[in-house]
C-alpha cells in the first residue's frame, strides 16, 4: 500500500467513464460493459492494479437487477479485486461516491476505483423488483412498489404547491432538448408538451413520459486523497460536500410532499462545503429526477427554491437559469441505482469543461444528487469544484 498522507485532506475525482445508456445492451453481458469503463478509467490516469496503483473498489450493483445472490462476486476480475479489497454499495450510486471518499478521507486507501452496472432490461418488470423492497406483511400486500409511492408522493406534492400536469410536461420536453447534446443519453427524440400528456398514464398522475425509461449502462470512477491526485490529472474535481440521510420505513410516517431526508443531507453537505446561499452557489445543478415532479420537488429540498414554491420556480425558468440537469438528467435514462452516479459523472464533466455543446460556461462548483428508496427515502448530497 503506497504511503499514506494521514486522515483528512481532500479527495478528488480524477477520472470518469461512461457507457452510452440504453434500453437494452442485449449485445454484451453486465462483466464486459462495466470493463469498459473501468478499461477508460486506467487509461485516462496511467493506473494498474495492485501496490502503488489500484488496492481498493468500491462497486454499486444490485442482487436483484443482477438476478444473483452476492452481485459483485461477478465482477471482482473486472475491479481489480482479487486479493484485494472491494466493497459493495446496494443503493444509489452517489452512495458509492460517498463511500470511496469515506475510504480515503478515513486513511483505509489513497486510491480508489468505484465502478457501477445495471442492467435493467434483464428484468421481466422493474416494478417485481421494486415491490421487494417494501414491508411483507403490510405494504406488499396491497401491491406497492416504487412507481405506486411515487404517484402517492407527485399526487401531495402538486396538491400543496400548485404544480400542474402541464408544467411536469415541459420538464420532460425541457429534459430531451438537453439529451440530445449529450452523447451517452438514452432518450434523444423530441417530444412536444402534448406529447408528452398524451402517454400512458402509469399511476395517477405519473404518465410513462414522466418517468425515467428501463435502462442498461455502467460508470467508474477512480477517486484519490490531494498526494496521489497530482499523479493522476492536472483537472482535479474535488469533493468539498458530502451529506445523506434515510427518511422514515413506512410511507404512512412520511410527509411525501416534503423533503425532510434530503433537507437534511443538504445541510450536511452545505456546511461542510462552506454553501450559505444555495440559490446562486452552483453554475451546475444535476439532480435525480427519475420522475418529472421530482425535479421542482427536489429543488425545494435542495433550496435552489423557496419551500412551496416548485410551481413558480418551473414557471419562472428556474432549472435554465440554475443550469438544471443539462445531462438530460433521469428523464433521459440512467439505471435506478446508476442516477446519483450519473449526476457526479456529469458534474465532474461540466467542472472539468468538456462537456461540449451543453457545457455550462465558466463552471466552479457544481451540485449532484441521488435519491433512492420508496418516494426518495434515501438521499444523498455532493458538492463539488474545480
Amino acid at each position: 500500500m503506497a504511503k499514506h498522507r494521514g486522515a483528512g485532506g481532500r479527495v478528488a475525482i480524477c477520472a470518469v467513464a461512461q457507457t452510452k445508456f440504453e434500453r437494452d445492451k442485449w449485445q454484451v453481458r453486465f462483466q464486459g460493459m462495466l470493463w469498459e469503463v473501468v478499461e477508460k478509467v486506467l487509461r485516462q490516469t496511467g493506473l494498474q492494479f495492485g501496490a502503488g496503483g489500484i488496492e481498493a473498489a468500491v462497486t454499486v450493483s444490485d442482487d436483484v437487477f443482477d438476478a444473483r445472490t452476492i452481485s459483485d462476486g461477478a465482477i471482482t476480475d473486472v475491479v481489480g479485486a482479487h486479493h484485494q479489497s472491494e466493497e459493495k454499495v446496494a443503493a444509489d450510486g452517489a452512495q458509492g461516491v460517498y463511500y470511496a471518499a469515506a475510504t480515503i478521507l478515513s486513511n483505509h486507501h489513497d486510491i480508489v476505483l468505484l465502478a457501477g452496472h445495471c442492467k435493467e432490461s434483464q428484468s421481466a418488470s422493474r416494478n417485481q423488483i421494486t415491490h421487494l423492497a417494501f414491508d411483507p406483511f403490510y405494504t406488499r400486500p396491497v401491491g406497492l412498489d416504487y412507481v405506486a409511492a411515487a404517484a402517492l408522493q407527485a399526487q401531495a406534492y402538486m396538491a400543496r404547491t400548485g404544480v400542474t400536469e402541464a408544467q411536469l410536461a415541459d420538464v420532460v420536453v425541457r429534459s430531451r432538448k438537453w439529451a440530445r447534446e449529450n452523447p451517452v443519453a438514452q432518450e434523444t427524440a423530441a417530444v412536444t408538451r402534448e406529447q408528452a400528456l398524451a402517454a400512458p398514464m402509469l399511476a395517477a398522475p405519473i404518465r410513462q413520459s414522466f418517468m425515467y425509461p428501463v435502462s442498461d449502462g455502467a460508470i467508474a470512477m477512480i477517486l484519490a486523497s490531494e498526494e496521489r491526485a497530482a499523479e493522476l490529472t492536472d483537472r482535479p474535481v474535488w469533493i468539498t460536500g458530502l451529506g445523506n440521510c434515510y427518511d422514515s420505513f413506512f410511507l404512512g410516517e412520511r410527509d411525501l410532499a416534503g423533503n425532510f431526508s434530503l433537507e437534511r443531507a443538504a445541510k450536511k453537505a452545505y456546511e461542510m462545503a462552506g454553501v450559505t446561499h444555495p440559490t446562486d452557489a452552483f453554475e451546475v445543478v444535476e439532480i435525480a429526477d427519475q420522475y418529472a415532479h421530482q425535479q421542482p420537488q427536489y429543488a425545494e429540498g435542495l433550496a435552489l427554491c423557496p419551500a412551496r414554491q416548485g410551481a413558480k420556480w418551473l414557471a419562472d425558468g428556474g432549472p435554465e437559469k440554475q443550469h438544471v440537469n443539462r445531462s438530460g438528467g433521469m428523464l433521459a435514462g440512467n439505471p435506478l441505482i446508476l442516477g446519483g452516479m450519473a449526476r457526479v459523472a456529469e458534474a465532474v464533466i461540466q467542472l472539468r469543461g468538456e462537456a461540449g455543446s451543453r457545457q455550462v460556461p465558466g463552471a466552479k462548483r457544481a451540485l449532484a444528487h441521488g435519491a433512492t428508496g420508496p418516494a426518495g427515502q434515501l438521499q444523498t448530497v455532493v458538492v463539488l469544484e474545480n
